[in-house]
């Protein structure tokens, strides 16, 4: 089976959250199964790793934009099972960043995801790859199933293709103005309630819930919340439950040779779930000693890796943490609204229990997962979530709210629930935690727990497997 990725990101090419790390370890998860061949399009942007080892196509081609023609050039990359290809053009991809500039969106972001979608078409086309799957991933590519049957109907390149959208959040949709329909050139005909529209404007990820053969989302929970509430589905509720039996949940998994405390590159010392303890404590003082925090025999160390956002409530956290700078350390992560760094970076400067790390550390986050006791994330919703996933793969106890795919890790065997998504809730949940820990047993299995639970991509990939054979027997 010949199967085409196609995402904004995957690691570890180009990372921002947990799409680049589900898209890079599903790809290779998918190449290793018998009789897949697997395809992965990336934008060539700026800042990519292993630029160095890209190797170019000769020759280049256009796509169309509104009335215009722009150039595309590809390099690739053999990467594991999967070939990576970059798709290059330097007016779209050649900036600092890859959606946005000091949290600032790129105002042509709607053009440059229109070009890549048309983009990646084509560059099937031209390195002659005829997909029995397409697996787009979020708005971003969330057009090609618009264009595959639409503009691309009656082209026998294309005749035996079929699509999967898998959406890793409904929070980002793409919804941009009547004017990026127009540069789209998917015509006038498709500019319907029932296909393209979305309230005066044009929606790039209902575009793909409508057009694709099939859709997912990244957790069995999330799926079934998103049918229920038009708030979690962010305004698209009726068109998830339009697509009835086509849409379903799978939830994400992890790569277990990334995230690996036996084998980490970035920590002191290695461990497993048989000698965690000598190995998490060392890992525990390495990070203290690196973020400003004392050593203690007794004060739990709490971290958080997230983006601070809205979605990650951790504006609520704020709160607890400060209320309990005496009962336990912590240790934060992460960049995003300003407001609520802001107040974690006067935590950090009043108190002496308090770090803050604000800015995307790929190594800092392994040391993290690691070196903390109890790993903390009250969000408001989250479809899968893969920090806490990893967190129990390093020992860290979750603590997290009970939604989306946090509903469908966490138990009472390996994690906690807070018991309300509000200042007093994750208060009150913190002060439990930080007493459970102090009674070591019952810790101790919770740790063990947490590290011998399988989060790999097996069964998950395999679920994948099966939509994809469900999608290549329909006529």
């Amino acid at each position: 089976m010949n199967i085409a990725f196609a995402s904004s990101e995957a690691f570890p090419f180009c990372k921002t959250g947990g799409l680049a790390d589900a898209v890079g370890a599903l790809s290779q998860e998918i190449a290793r199964k018998e009789n897949n061949r697997v395809v992965l399009f990336l934008p060539h942007y700026r800042n990519i790793s292993n630029a160095n080892s890209l190797k170019a196509i000769k020759g280049s081609f256009v796509v169309p934009i509104e009335d215009r023609l722009e150039s595309v050039s590809l390099s690739f990359v053999n990467w594991g099972s999967v070939i990576v290809f970059f798709v290059k053009n330097a007016k779209y991809f050649d900036r600092e960043g890859f959606y946005n500039q000091n949290n600032k969106d790129f105002e042509d972001n709607d053009e440059r995801f229109i070009f890549f979608n048309r983009a990646v078409l084509e560059s099937l086309k031209y390195i002659g790859f005829k997909p029995h799957i397409i697996h787009c991933n979020d708005w971003q590519t969330a057009l090609i199933p618009a264009y595959l049957k639409t503009t691309y109907k009656t082209d026998a390149f294309f005749a035996r293709s079929k699509t999967l959208l898998t959406v890793h959040n409904l929070a980002y949709q793409g919804h941009y103005s009547y004017k990026s329909f127009i540069k789209s050139g998917l015509g006038e005909k498709h500019y319907t309630t029932s296909g393209l529209e979305f309230y005066g404007g044009m929606n790039f990820l209902k575009g793909g819930l409508v057009y694709a053969d099939k859709v997912n989302t990244v957790s069995p929970t999330y799926a079934k919340e998103t049918l229920k509430s038009n708030e979690t589905a962010h305004g698209l509720k009726d068109v998830l439950k339009h697509r009835g039996k086509d849409y379903s949940g799978i939830i994400n998994g992890i790569d277990f040779e990334v995230w690996d405390p036996a084998m980490d590159s970035y920590l002191p010392v290695g461990y497993d779930d048989e000698n965690y303890k000598k190995g998490k404590n060392i890992c525990k003082n390495f990070l203290r000693k690196e973020v400003g925090l004392s050593e203690s025999k007794t004060l739990p160390l709490v971290g958080i890796v997230s983006r601070i956002t809205y979605q990650k409530g951790l504006d609520l956290a704020v709160h607890a943490i400060e209320q309990l700078k005496d009962k336990a350390q912590f240790v934060i992560l992460g960049s995003g609204e300003k407001a609520t760094q802001q107040k974690f970076k006067e935590l950090a400067d009043e108190y002496e229990n308090i770090a803050v790390v604000q800015k995307l550390d790929e190594p800092m986050a392994h040391k993290i997962y690691a070196g903390s006791d109890i790993f903390l994330m009250p969000s408001r919703f989250e479809p899968c979530g893969l920090s806490q996933m990893i967190a129990m793969r390093y020992g860290s106890v979750p603590v997290v709210s009970k939604v989306g795919g946090l509903a469908d890790t966490i138990n009472k065997k390996n994690g906690f629930f807070v018991d309300s998504v509000d200042k007093e809730g994750i208060l009150k949940t913190l002060r439990e935690v930080v007493v459970t820990y102090g009674d070591k047993d019952k810790w101790d299995k919770l740790v063990v727990n947490c590290m011998q639970g399988d989060f790999s991509w097996d069964k998950s990939s395999s679920d994948y497997q099966k939509l994809y054979d469900e999608l290549i027997s329909k006529k």
